[in-house]
């Protein structure tokens, strides 16, 4: 019981984070999922590759109320979906596999870059300069299966790669916004597919896991993030931007460096 209501609060912060900064909520569930296993004394041979899988899984259902008020609102670019979706397919299946030849340690440190990156993003302010079109639909193939390799291997919905693709092609943010977060759904559920296929019946991983998704997880996180994400969203329009990204940096610079030493 007191391990489930520790799931329920990680899905009411990643929740609140997703909505406060627009972002997946994947950044935060995998370092918290690790920390997490670790002390459940989960096998370090399978807990990152475990909070990886169990991640893109809370992301199959979380996304789909984001994509609904999206399309509703028109922001989703279906036509630029479309082709990103079926490179993103393959992408992610590759990702899992990358992710699956790495050790649970090495899996960390890529990981910890990645969170380095994006704090430093986050803290500055980077932003690519929008410079060029959309590409043909072979080269809308192509950047969704990079986005879906790297998302399936950090266990992100992948906004945080696809938004500043999407920029830099001269779409508007807010239709960036919206298309990224539909194609979040491709990258978690093909993610979560390979993950439970790649982790099927591992002798290291805990009761109740399907492959490399630890169901008690996957519940707990479901039942709370897309309920506080709304409240992460009305925050967003109460608090100073600026200061929250510099404080969620901070945070992520922790984590990074954390997961790297």
């Amino acid at each position: 019981m007191t391990v489930l209501l520790l799931y329920l609060v990680l899905g009411a912060c990643a929740g609140v984070l997703a909505g406060l900064f627009g972002i997946g909520g994947g950044l935060i569930i995998v370092p918290a999922l690790v920390f997490t296993f670790s002390a459940q004394g989960v096998s370090p041979d399978v807990l990152t590759h475990l909070a990886v899988g169990t991640s893109l899984a809370t992301i199959v259902v979380t996304s789909l109320s984001s994509v609904r008020a999206h399309h509703q609102r028109g922001a989703v670019l279906w036509p630029v979906f479309t082709p990103m979706a079926l490179g993103i397919a393959l992408g992610s299946i590759i990702g899992v596999k990358t992710a699956g030849a790495l050790t649970g340690e090495h899996l960390q440190k890529v990981i910890g870059v990645f969170a380095l990156i994006v704090a430093a993003q986050m803290g500055f302010g980077l932003k690519p300069k929008p410079s060029r079109t959309l590409p043909g639909q072979g080269g809308l193939g192509a950047a969704g299966t990079g986005i879906g390799w790297a998302s399936a291997i950090f266990g992100i919905g992948g906004g945080s790669l696809s938004v500043p693709f999407l920029s830099w092609c001269n779409v508007s943010m807010q239709q960036a916004v919206g298309t990224s977060a539909a194609l979040g759904f491709p990258i978690a559920i093909f993610g979560a597919l390979a993950n439970i296929e790649q982790g099927w019946q591992h002798p290291a991983l805990p009761e109740w896991s399907l492959g490399f998704i630890y169901l008690p997880a996957l519940f707990g996180i479901v039942l709370t993030s897309a309920l506080f994400a709304k409240v992460g969203a009305r925050l967003a329009h109460q608090l100073p931007a600026a200061t929250l990204k510099k404080g969620f940096a901070c945070l992520l610079l922790v984590i990074g460096l954390k997961f790297l030493f």
